[in-house]
């Protein structure tokens, strides 16, 4: 019997947002696959949550698929060898956000040969499977935040999930990795959301895209469409406006379903789970082959790159090779950032490596990176009609460098999600994000010493 769903005709309104200049150069260019590097870094942070510690020493050989790093906590996920080689040393590598992690570097041998451990699981029939296998695949989410899958994927029992949304928003400027995704591997993307909908027992799903992707939506609409795959039409495309932040979960869940997450809490609250197109589509893969995470698909791009693209790279490749491999640099980099240009971090050496949450490398020329001197906040409110999570960014700002924890704490500072919506529509030009991240910093502080 035919299950009658609900689904949205048009998205739900939500409130704030920016529109940002798209610049999705690469949309329409074919993904390419980079060769094996001389050598890769794998740091042992590669995910929201607990480090890793390495479970190989200097001189083990390693195959394409091999665990070389795990850890016992819950919130992480093991980390495997993109090459086949030997591991040169561990030492301890320099991370974006300053601090000094340890480091798995492994010399290739060019041969790329799998681990002959490396074999599909066994047949996924219940939710918990489904969780350790995501966890076993080292899955996090690759839409950028990095969250470790398994955690996302062990619903508690008292929380029923009834919609799936899976996220092909890709609202940040440049980043075009989900949309060829979405075109390249589309029937694995099917594949990976029928076997969640089937074990998650999820009887609507919606594939939320913003409408400036025509040839993703057809592409994607297609396959939803086929009566064979989905007899009871349970899975639909749904058109978003292409407006930032749209890929945000808080977001996407009022856009998709007209449903708020409240403060502090998360989509499972109300009833709905959110998954990037690449994590759909990985785990279709890993459950077909067994092979863990140990590609990714990045985006390069920005002024100061020659040949702008879609590659899929080997974990641990640093982004000067990357670079190299797109033609190298046009002009003197001036600035590099992993990830999009409103969310992104800013690195100071491409030395770094490329790591699993990464979903682009954006290389900037002397004109694109030069920053405004702010000017003094005129109290417009531009940033509060644009902060999405209803709050007044421009109080936080005046708080966070007072250090003042109490009226941060007021002002629900850890709402924020720094999507940097308050700084895009400043006039002033002000520093509003980092401020913010100071001010979240000292509310931190202070609850650590209680």
């Amino acid at each position: 019997m035919k299950r009658e769903q609900s689904f949205p005709k048009r998205p739900f309104r939500t409130h704030g947002g920016a529109h940002v200049p798209h610049h999705k150069n690469t949309a329409h260019t074919e993904t390419r696959v980079m060769p094996p590097p001389d050598e890769i870094t794998l740091p042992m942070t590669q995910h929201i949550g607990a480090l890793c510690v390495p479970c190989v020493k200097k001189g083990d050989h390693v195959y394409v698929g091999t665990k070389v790093a795990d850890s016992d906590a819950y919130v992480s996920v093991p980390i495997h060898s993109s090459v086949s080689g030997t591991v040169k040393e561990i030492k301890k590598v320099i991370m974006p956000g300053g601090q000094a992690v340890d480091a798995v570097i492994i010399t290739s041998d060019g041969l790329m040969e799998h681990d002959p451990a490396v074999c599909p699981p066994p047949e996924i029939k219940t939710k918990q499977q489904l969780a350790d296998a995501a966890r076993a695949s080292g899955l996090v989410g690759l839409g950028g935040a990095g969250f470790p899958a398994h955690v996302k994927l062990n619903v508690p029992p008292d929380k029923k999930i009834d919609t799936l949304i899976v996220n092909v928003a890709e609202c940040e400027p440049y980043i075009t990795s989900d949309h060829r995704e979405a075109l390249e591997n589309g029937k694995n993307v099917l594949a990976g959301i029928y076997k969640i909908k089937e074990i998650l027992d999820v009887h609507r799903v919606i594939i939320a895209i913003e409408d400036n992707k025509p040839d993703a939506i057809e592409a994607l609409t297609r396959i939803a469409d086929d009566p064979k795959m989905d007899p009871n039409d349970e899975v639909r495309v749904l058109k978003l406006h292409a407006s930032y932040p749209q890929g945000a979960e808080k977001v996407l869940v009022q856009a998709a379903t007209g449903r708020k997450v409240p403060a502090g809490g998360l989509p499972a609250d109300v009833g709905c789970l959110v998954m990037n197109i690449g994590s759909v589509s990985f785990l279709a893969s890993y459950m077909r082959t067994g092979m863990p995470l140990t590609m990714k698909r990045v985006t390069v791009d920005g002024s100061a790159v020659q040949n702008p693209q879609n590659v899929i790279v080997p974990i641990g490749t640093k982004i000067r090779e990357v670079m190299e491999f797109c033609g190298g640099y046009k002009e003197e980099p001036q600035k590099l950032i992993m990830g999009g240009p409103m969310m992104g971090v800013a690195v100071t050496t491409d030395e770094l490596p490329v790591l699993k949450q990464n979903n682009g490398l954006l290389a900037f020329g002397a004109e694109e990176a030069r920053l405004l001197e702010p000017t003094d906040c005129i109290r417009c409110g531009r940033c509060v009609a644009a902060c999405p999570m209803n709050l007044v960014p421009a109080k936080l700002e005046k708080y966070a460098e007072r250090k003042d924890v109490e009226m941060l704490k007021k002002l629900d500072i850890m709402t924020c999600m720094e999507c940097g919506c308050c700084a895009f529509s400043c006039p002033a030009k002000r520093r509003i994000v980092q401020a913010i991240r100071l001010g979240k910093y000292y509310v931190k502080k202070e609850a650590a010493k209680k």
